[in-house]
Formats: C-alpha cells, structure tokens, sequence
C-alpha cells in the first residue's frame, strides 16, 4: 500500500495541469502551512519567528526544470536577492536550490555562471549555499559541479540520497572535499536498477551513509521525520562521542513541529527547511511520496484551525 501511495503521489508531481491550478489557488487551500509566501520578504518574517523559538532555516526558491534561459538567470537573481534579505535582515538562515532552476539542462556554461554569482554574493553576505540533489539522470552532473565549484568556494554544501546504490561511493569521493552535506532518504520515482525498491533496504543505507559520514567527521545534516532514524542519529552521538556541532536535524516547515521543539529543547540542531514561491506543488507531492507518513501530517494542519 506504501509503495501504490508513493508512486501516486509521484505521479502527481509531475502532473501540469494540476501544478498550474494550484499556483493559481494553492495558497486559499492549505498550501501557505507548508510554504513560506510567494517571496522571500514574506518568508523573512516566518524566519525570525522560528529563529527567536532556536531554530535555524534553510530557504529554497521553489522551482525546477527551467528551460529558458532568461528564467534561469531570473532565478539566479532570486537567491541573491534571498542572500541580501538573509544578511539585511540578520536572520539565521542558509540558502537551497536546484541546478535545473539555474540552467543545468540548457548548457553547463549557464549553469556554472550563475552558481559563481550566487555563491560570491554568498560570499560576500556570509550565507552557505546547498544544492538540492534532482533525480538519478541528473546526479553525476551535480556532483561534478559541486567538486568544481567547491575548490573555489567553502560556502557549499550539497545532497546525497540514501536510495541510490551508488551513494556510498558518492560519499567516499566527497570526503576529500570536507563536505557539508545533507543526508536524505529520496524522493523521486527511479529504476530498481538504480534505486533501492524497498523500504527497509533504504533505511537500512540511510543509517550507513549517517554513521560513516558522521565517522568520517564531515559536516552533517539529517533531514529526516522519521523517529527511528533520529534515535539511531542519537545513539551514534553517544556511542561515538560525536560533538553536537558536527550535525544537525531538518525537517520540513509546517510538519511535525512537536517534534522539531522537542529536539531544540533537548539541546540539538535544528534547521527547517522552508520553501517559498508558488510552484509549490510538485514539491508538495515528492515529500508525501518520500514517506506517506507525512499525508496525516500534512491533513492535521491544513484542517487544524
């Protein structure tokens, strides 16, 4: 039933119509739980507010698959004026994109032009940069332009996915790098020939990749709702002595907030990941897919008053 759900709801990412009808109404039916507002000054002010409660955030421009070239270089405009707002504004927050956004399958020159621009003003501002990880077509493109990019710049960090075969060897080719890196399970609709198929086998790598990169004393971050790995996070830690300013938690804006406060409280590191803009839904579906789970979450608070 999981696996019906999660393919369901991949379907639905990357349905059109639907992704256009909910730009025009999305923000009248739920979606403003779960994204920030449609530009970054408004998601500025959700910043503070979980700043001033210990929260640290991760802001992504929604948006993917740009195949015009003006788009692309007003999307790059988009997260330097984000960076701007961050420092203006002295708020707690990093910055996330995707490749695809800024012209990664328009030409690899577009793409490499507007990442410098990003990560100077970056620079500049003293914001880190994250890119996203898309789907499995596009990994070995993104990891060959965060190696490049990383010998010019320390402000980046990138995304490695528990579900792919390869990410252990992915992993092991980053460590050089010192790499900031987010941990996640996945969630895009892939080939058994690339992916793990079934769940257990995909936690089972999620906990590999957490502990060896954890080990390895990179940077790490461990996007996750799922309690079991928070707990295995936890007794690494212990086990390993492993000091809390080598990891962090992050979740999703609006699901699970308990939980988040809960964690804050017991002293860890934690980072919400909050989405702005009104290509909302693609997004939207992709992580109900990555676990199902989250449909209830996501229920409780569009009806929640």
């Amino acid at each position: 039933m999981e696996q019906i759900m999660r393919n369901f709801f991949l379907f639905l990412s990357n349905n059109k119509p639907l992704t256009k009808a909910a730009k025009k109404y999305g923000f009248r039916f739920g979606a403003s739980r779960f994204v920030a507002g449609v530009d970054i000054n408004g998601a500025a002010e959700k910043i503070k507010e979980l700043n001033a409660k210990g929260f640290d955030v991760t802001v992504d421009h929604l948006g993917e698959f740009i195949d015009n070239e003006d788009e692309a270089r007003q999307s790059a405009q988009e997260c330097i004026q984000a960076i701007k707002v961050i420092a203006e504004k002295e708020l707690n927050a990093q910055l996330s994109l995707k490749l695809t956004s800024l012209g990664m399958d328009i030409s690899y020159e577009l793409v490499m032009e507007n990442m410098r621009k990003i990560l100077q003003a970056g620079t500049e501002y003293g914001v880190i940069i994250t890119i996203d990880m898309e789907d499995y077509q596009r990994t070995e493109q993104t990891l060959t332009i965060f190696k490049s990019l990383r010998q010019e710049f320390d402000n980046l960090g990138t995304v490695l996915q528990a579900y792919l075969y390869r990410v252990e060897e992915d992993l092991d080719a980053l460590d050089s790098y010192n790499p900031y890196l987010r941990l996640v399970k996945g969630a895009y609709k892939e080939s058994e020939k690339v992916a793990f198929p079934n769940k257990q086998d995909v936690d089972d790598n999620y906990k590999k990749i957490i502990k060896k990169n954890l080990l390895n004393e990179n940077y790490t971050a461990v996007a996750t709702h799922d309690d079991s790995i928070i707990a295995y996070t936890k007794e690494l830690e212990k086990a390993h002595d492993i000091p809390r300013d080598q990891f962090e938690f992050q979740m999703l804006y609006g699901i699970r907030i308990e939980l988040q406060e809960r964690l804050v409280d017991e002293g860890y590191k934690v980072r919400v990941y909050m989405p702005y803009g009104d290509d909302w839904f693609g997004y939207n579906m992709r992580r109900l897919a990555e676990r199902p789970a989250n449909v209830a979450f996501v229920l409780k608070g569009i009806f929640k008053k």
